[in-house]
């Protein structure tokens, strides 16, 4: 970061543009200015500069290629083809200008003619390990992993420490389904590496995956030896044990990551979820009020609270935190049919029908919410609604339930043709609901009787 505050060429440059002055830099000194503001991704001075340095040294190739650089990172591809087609000519034994190039195909989604100019690249030997690693990626994006997974391993033999080929070499090992080829690259290269963080979590990670929990552990306690600050690492050792049912060794290895983080209230949930598999909700509890302290706004521990108060018999706590995390999290709809379910079981129907609507209106094709719905509409004495609801229920579910409460409805509306229509097609797919149906539905009763004699004359 130093070279970033400490940069003279730059501090110059930026005083020339403030002052409006014109100092001179030769074509090196603009390079190095340019590239900063690339690496910074202050694309506005890194265009200035370019345009500084082309009007000192109208032919520098090396100022063009930045020129077509930055182009391509604002996405003008019409002028990045313009440049392209002027520099070719004069250019194609450049590694900088042959990258440009790649990437400008690259962008525009032809990856194949990527990967051949990068292949062109690659003769004149240099930047090597960056040019694998962009082949690798344009394989990926091609699909065809078993070529990625070559040109990451040479990345990887360009620059051992390099993470990046070394992590993406693990994926395409994962999707070629070649798991004793993976643990065996990367046992060889802890062989040679044994003190790289990144090789001991992608085999921890590796058999966390295959659910050998036991070496999983190994692995993470590798890392931790030698970066014992790495926090996420505790997480994932946890997790093992969790996953061995150890609920005890996860919370201390919990509360070890406690002491070295800045945002805790995951953790303390976390925490929470392990006192809750070992039947202790009081320190469940405290855990997820304690997660809440953390982050007020944390809606995974409001729902916790909710269901561990439920458990407890406290069903208004139940229902006040489930309606704070519902309102956190509306799209999930698994905390709207908890919160519809909590609302209906303390009798505010009324309240309940919002969540309902929302999960007829994002979930169609599930017959319960429309069932639900009609249910609660009809408990408020709504029927006219409840008729609109199930006609456009039946369009999407052949159910006898549905024809049951609409025959109800139109019985209790006094259209009782209607209702008679209703409850024959509901008798039809389903007469053995009808006893049922009785007990729910009275007004229906005496039809049913009428309808069944009506079938035994019949035949």
């Amino acid at each position: 970061m130093e070279e970033y505050f400490g940069n003279e060429l730059v501090k110059k440059f930026e005083e020339m543009m403030e002052n409006n002055d014109e100092f001179y830099f030769d074509t090196e000194e603009l390079e190095d200015i340019i590239v900063y503001y690339l690496e910074l991704g202050d694309f506005n001075y890194a265009d200035n500069a370019v345009n500084y340095g082309l009007k000192l040294h109208p032919n520098s190739l090396d100022i063009k290629i930045k020129k077509l650089e930055v182009l391509l990172e604002w996405e003008e591809y019409n002028a990045a083809k313009e440049l392209i087609d002027e520099l070719k000519a004069s250019s194609m034994e450049n590694t900088d200008f042959l990258v440009c190039y790649a990437k400008y195909y690259s962008n525009l989604g032809n990856p194949k003619r990527s990967i051949e100019i990068c292949k062109k690249a690659l003769e004149l030997k240099e930047e090597e390990n960056f040019l694998h690693n962009f082949i690798a990626d344009e394989y990926v994006n091609l699909g065809d992993p078993f070529n990625a997974l070559k040109h990451y391993k040479k990345a990887l033999k360009e620059d051992p420490t390099d993470e990046y080929p070394l992590e993406n070499a693990m994926i395409c090992f994962s999707e070629l389904n070649k798991s004793e080829e993976a643990i065996a690259f990367l046992n060889e290269y802890l062989d040679d590496f044994a003190y790289s963080e990144t090789a001991w979590f992608e085999y921890g990670q590796f058999y966390f995956n295959r659910k050998n929990y036991d070496e999983a552990i190994k692995g993470f306690d590798y890392l931790l030896a030698i970066n014992s600050t790495a926090v996420g690492v505790y997480a994932n050792k946890a997790a093992c044990y969790e996953a061995l049912g150890q609920y005890k060794k996860s919370i201390e290895i919990y509360e070890e990551m406690l002491e070295l983080e800045y945002t805790k209230a995951f953790t303390f949930y976390k925490i929470g979820l392990c006192y809750k598999a070992l039947k202790q909700p009081v320190m469940a509890l405290n855990s997820f009020q304690r997660s809440l302290r953390e982050d007020p706004q944390f809606y995974l521990s409001m729902m916790e609270q909710s269901y561990l108060y439920e458990e407890m018999g406290g069903m208004s706590e139940a229902l006040h935190f489930a309606t704070e995390a519902t309102h956190l999290n509306e799209n999930n709809l698994d905390y709207q049919k908890r919160l519809a379910f909590l609302l209906i079981d303390s009798g505010k129907f009324e309240e309940s029908l919002v969540c309902l609507k929302k999960l007829v209106e994002a979930e169609p094709s599930r017959f319960y919410n429309w069932y639900a719905y009609s249910e609660v509409l009809m408990l408020l004495g709504e029927y006219d609604e409840t008729v609109t609801l199930l006609n456009a229920a039946v369009i999407l579910h052949n159910r006898a339930e549905l024809y049951y409460q609409l025959s109800n409805c139109y019985f209790i509306l006094k259209n009782q043709e209607k209702g008679i229509e209703s409850l024959q097609l509901a008798l039809s797919l389903d007469p053995t609901l009808a006893p049922d149906m009785q007990k729910k539905y009275p007004y229906i009763k005496d039809e049913v009787k009428k309808a069944k004699a009506k079938v035994r004359k019949k035949n």
